[in-house]
């Protein structure tokens, strides 16, 4: 996904245009160096920030057409999904984010998009969520959290948040924690 946002930045910037976004998911893993694996999406959850403390928010609905006509043309140009550059983790702001995330953004340059990486801990947090939500051990997010490593206590501190985010998932969550401490 290196490529894409470098183009995806190059044409803002010869559109006149400027973008700060907040990604998660295997695109922030893998630019973090997490891992090194193939991801056919950019997961955004927030707009906003640029790393010099203003405050995030969740991407518009839809999101602004110049960022659009940009990413499709990345999309047409590098064999992408035309929906590469997506939104649908913003949900999330719907129960919360995990806290502190905004203060432990990693920024990157591409141009003119200015990316923030959600720190190990924050993507500890949505990819416990995610893997509890998911189908369990097999699924590629709880094979990117057991690539996190997460610690005894990051995963206490997981457990509870997730368990506040969907009470329902309180049985699946034992059980991908289970599966996440013998995987370690």
């Amino acid at each position: 996904m290196f490529t894409a946002l470098q183009r995806l930045g190059e044409l803002l910037a010869a559109a006149g245009q400027r973008y700060s976004v907040v990604a998660i998911g295997g695109a922030a893993m893998n630019l973090l160096g997490y891992v090194n694996r193939t991801t056919t999406d950019v997961d955004l959850i927030a707009f906003g920030g640029n790393g010099g403390g203003a405050p995030i928010a969740p991407p518009p609905d839809p999101l602004p057409e110049p960022l659009l006509r940009a990413a499709r043309t990345v999309a047409r140009d590098l064999g992408l999904d035309p929906a590469w550059l997506n939104a649908g983790p913003a949900s999330q702001w719907q129960t919360g984010l995990p806290p502190g995330l905004q203060s432990r953004l990693h920024w990157q340059e591409f141009g003119s998009l200015r990316v923030g990486l959600a720190d190990r801990r924050d993507l500890i947090f949505l990819k416990l969520y995610a893997a509890a939500d998911d189908t369990g051990p097999r699924s590629v997010h709880f094979q990117d959290l057991v690539a996190l490593t997460p610690t005894g206590p990051e995963l206490e501190d997981a457990t509870a948040w997730v368990a506040a985010q969907d009470p329902s998932l309180a049985h699946t969550l034992a059980q991908v924690v289970v599966h996440v401490q013998h995987a370690r």
